[in-house]
């Protein structure tokens, strides 16, 4: 099988880390023959330190990156071609992918949505002005749609640093992170948001340490604001029973490992917020903003799927605290009720990262998809 996989990098890191992980795990798990393209190499250099933002052509963990330049020139298309998130295709390449004898699969990989109008959508086919169908195939979290990224074994690495207290301090350790022995231990990857110093001051007025680990990204404009000062990866700031410490932009496999580690994971977009999942721990979601408030309605349809099993009171807790974040409201007191329910909140990350498990994973069932369709 080979494969064409194209990623437009709009403003943020969740298109290249979706596309960047399906590529590695079609590669190393499907057997797949992979080249990606991308547009903006600089953004795979965050996330994959070994890539080489100047190179046309490069070869990282067997996945074949393509620079996807403005000045299209001629390949042969692939056996099954994905435009991640409704990316437009080079017409060239279009026209090649009609022209082909043997005919190519064209998918479109949706957003990631718990909206229930998206198993009425995924796999369906549209005519395309050349006579080519084109297929949707919707990411989701229920039997109607097409799973979710997981790596096979990713779960059996997650066990064994969350069992292993010496790994997990080694881990910590690595990346310079040294919390007290009974601190709260949280990460925080964001956009800007009007929540976040209401939080922090009740957070540092806490009963209970925390030590809050902010990755570099677009957050830190308002964490320094709060602090009074500038924030650079590498230092920290303590006020009251915070402590507050900023770390590197890092690789995807580290990011998931921190995730495991935290007690407490706020994350954002989409590719983070899967990978919060997996880490069967408590998280926040920063769903990304839209215009005319159109995301709360995504927000409160995950939430729906999310707090099925919950009691009422740690569902409205959870609710309450999302909410406040996503809105830009006071945190003090959706935090002190969330506080109330950690437990079972915890409990329940947990099993709902093991309900997700028991389907499909998103790469092999695009690989199904295709065997399907021949």
């Amino acid at each position: 099988m080979r494969w064409d996989i194209f990623c437009c990098v709009v403003d943020n890191y969740g298109d290249i880390g979706v596309t960047w992980r399906l590529a590695r795990q079609l590669v190393a798990e499907q057997g797949a023959r992979v080249r990606l393209w991308v547009d903006d190499l600089a953004a795979l250099t965050r996330i994959c330190p070994q890539a080489d933002a100047g190179a046309s052509c490069q070869r990282l963990d067997d996945v074949e990156v393509r620079h996807w330049a403005p000045t299209w020139q001629t390949v042969e298309p692939a056996d099954v071609v994905i435009e991640a998130f409704a990316c437009a295709l080079p017409a060239d390449y279009v026209a090649a992918m009609s022209a082909r004898e043997t005919p190519v699969l064209w998918l479109n990989l949706e957003y990631l949505s718990a909206e229930s109008w998206v198993e009425g959508c995924h796999g369906l086919p549209s005519m395309q002005g050349n006579g080519q169908q084109k297929f949707f195939f919707f990411p989701g979290f229920t039997a109607g749609t097409g799973g979710l990224l997981r790596e096979r074994g990713l779960l059996a690495a997650r066990d064994g640093l969350q069992g292993d207290a010496e790994a997990r301090t080694g881990f910590l350790a690595s990346l310079g992170i040294a919390p007290a022995a009974n601190a709260r231990l949280v990460s925080l990857f964001a956009y800007e948001n009007a929540a976040l110093a209401g939080w922090l001051d009740a957070l540092a007025g806490d009963d209970m340490a925390t030590h809050l680990l902010v990755p570099e990204g677009r957050i830190l404009g308002d964490l320094q604001r709060w602090a009074g000062q500038s924030l650079e990866a590498g230092q920290m700031l303590q006020r009251g029973a915070l402590n507050v410490q900023v770390l590197p932009f890092m690789q995807q496999d580290q990011y998931d490992a921190l995730l495991w580690c935290c007690d407490l994971n706020l994350v954002r977009g989409e590719d983070s917020f899967v990978r919060a999942q997996w880490a069967g721990r408590p998280l926040v979601w920063h769903i990304y903003p839209q215009q005319d408030d159109a995301h709360l309605e995504k927000l409160d349809a995950f939430m729906d799927l999310y707090c099925q099993g919950l009691s009422s009171q740690a569902e409205a807790a959870l609710r309450a605290l999302w909410h406040a974040w996503n809105m830009g409201e006071a945190m003090a007191p959706a935090w002190a009720a969330w506080r109330q329910q950690a437990e079972e909140l915890a409990s329940h990350a947990r099993e709902w990262a093991r309900r997700q498990a028991v389907r499909a994973d998103l790469a092999a069932a695009l690989v199904q998809f295709y065997r399907n369709w021949l």
